[in-house]
């Protein structure tokens, strides 16, 4: 139930239902190449924050020392007018340097590490062994009772891999959030 104060969707308040509410909804990740100062992210989320829209993930890190540059990198969701409208925003933030949807392109590559702690004996730990063969997980930690597996791919494959080791005795999920970059020898 809503309060009518947050701004999730859901929420008749949330920008998420203002005007273009009939466009579907599309999921976007949009690379933000930012001046690497005090204050940069804080601004970024607060554009999201202070508007309604939500982050579903969000990575950060420094990406040229010598120039002191950072990408941000969210994953968002929000009719195309919405996206558009973000997009604009968050170049008129003044370290914003440049916005890229990954999304659009199709020579975008999107990628998610995560560490799945699993704990369990016997037919359960050799089931947990097996999915993460095929999954292609490694095995970073072990004790008699438990795996710490560690694995990389597309967020969908990552929660994939997560619920078959919810029965198998899911302790603990720790993920980075997801990372792009385009093909080619462009930025982007």
């Amino acid at each position: 139930m809503s309060d009518g104060t947050s701004g999730a969707p859901g929420n008749p308040k949330s920008a998420y239902f203002l005007s273009h509410a009939d466009e579907a909804v599309e999921r976007r990740t949009l690379a933000v190449l930012v001046d690497n100062e005090p204050g940069v992210l804080a601004r970024v989320v607060g554009l999201f924050s202070g508007r309604g829209y939500n982050i579903d993930s969000l990575t950060v890190a420094e990406v040229d020392a010598s120039q002191h540059r950072s990408r941000i990198t969210i994953v968002t969701q929000g009719t195309p007018h919405i996206l558009e409208q973000i997009e604009a925003q968050l170049l008129r933030i003044v370290p914003v340097g440049e916005v890229i949807d990954i999304t659009k392109s199709k020579r975008g590559i999107e990628r998610e590490l995560a560490l799945i702690k699993v704990a369990g004996t016997g037919e359960v730990r050799v089931e947990a062994l097996r999915i993460a063969e095929i999954f292609r997980a490694r095995v970073i930690d072990t004790t008699n009772e438990s795996f710490i597996f560690e694995l990389t791919g597309a967020s969908d494959k990552i929660s994939q891999f997560i619920d078959l080791m919810r029965p198998l005795g899911l302790v603990e999920v720790s993920r980075t959030g997801v990372l792009s970059i385009k093909r080619g020898k462009e930025q982007g």
